[in-house]
């Protein structure tokens, strides 16, 4: 039989190279690379026109699609993930002094299922006792998921708003995602944030999750192997490039990122699976209902597929 051909939106990582330049392959499968850049624009194209076999997505946004009936289900392939204390930024001028000071103010995100602005905001509340609900969420954007409502705290900007001169003229008084801000009047909200994930992660386990890589139900249904197949060559594909760090010099901050990681999660700071990922994942969950993302918890294991459900439950 010719291999099955599928249509695979993916960034450009270190440890999916492997799969790209074909050093990982598959009899039972032949991977045709679409470049998407950004790949966020990946996300919104599959869940509304599923023009994928294969991509990459944001977490939240695969939860939500799940709760709006959308055919694709998730590999627990975890293809980024970071720590997300230092996500969010304000304006030192609005009299914010600490996340308790969040209540009452504006807070600019690009959509209200950004995955980094649910880990955010379950962070503030998590960690520290923020009331999410006294927050107004102010968008400069919209949603992946087209059908998605979202709470009455949340509005939206006026069209073409940009998230970091809404930041500097203090139109909103802190943002999740404005990117890099050369001001003095922009200032992390979580001091020493990458001290403080880790001391988060250390307490919870919560490593959080971004992005996962979603299949079309369609094919998964007619090949009921291939699920095991493309985690099997994801695997391999993160082996390798894991080997090459450790027997190499690092090519790119990215690769240098990973290192770091490394020093925190251990020699693995990409695993994948379910169970090496199960506290992460409810607490992810737990946060997305939440906020409200979805309408009730779903349970780990139903949201992926079953043969790579590793934990009995």
């Amino acid at each position: 039989m010719p291999p099955l051909t599928l249509s695979v939106a993916l960034a450009n990582y270190g440890h999916t190279k492997p799969l790209q330049d074909g050093s990982v392959a598959s009899e039972k499968v032949s991977l045709e690379h679409i470049e998407v850049s950004p790949i966020t624009t990946a996300f919104r194209r599959m869940v509304r026109g599923l023009d994928y076999d294969v991509a990459e997505m944001a977490l939240s946004t695969y939860l939500c699609a799940l709760a709006h009936k959308k055919p694709m289900t998730a590999l627990p392939v975890f293809v980024l993930r970071r720590f997300e204390h230092g996500g969010i930024v304000y304006n030192t001028k609005s009299g914010i002094k600490s996340p308790a000071d969040l209540a009452g103010r504006r807070v600019g995100v690009r959509s209200y299922t950004l995955t980094p602005g649910v880990w955010v905001r379950g962070i503030l509340k998590d960690a520290y006792g923020v009331d999410l609900d006294q927050v107004t969420w102010v968008l400069v954007g919209d949603e992946h998921v087209a059908e998605y409502v979202a709470p009455p705290n949340v509005v939206s900007a006026p069209p073409g708003s940009d998230l970091a001169s809404m930041l500097l003229a203090g139109e909103v008084d802190a943002a999740i995602g404005a990117g890099n801000i050369d001001s003095p009047d922009v200032q992390p909200l979580i001091s020493d944030a990458h001290n403080a994930a880790i001391d988060y992660f250390n307490r919870t386990g919560v490593y959080p999750i971004s992005h996962a890589v979603v299949v079309k139900d369609r094919l998964l249904e007619d090949n009921p192997w291939l699920a095991e197949e493309l985690f099997s060559l994801f695997q391999g594909a993160k082996e390798q490039y894991l080997g090459s760090l450790t027997s190499g010099s690092p090519q790119g901050s990215g690769d240098e990122a990973m290192l770091q990681m490394r020093q925190v999660i251990g020699n693995d700071p990409l695993p994948y699976g379910v169970e090496a990922n199960l506290q992460t994942l409810e607490r992810f969950i737990e946060f997305n209902v939440e906020q409200k993302i979805i309408p009730q918890a779903v349970r780990v294991e139903d949201i992926f597929p079953r043969s790579l459900v590793d934990v009995a439950r």
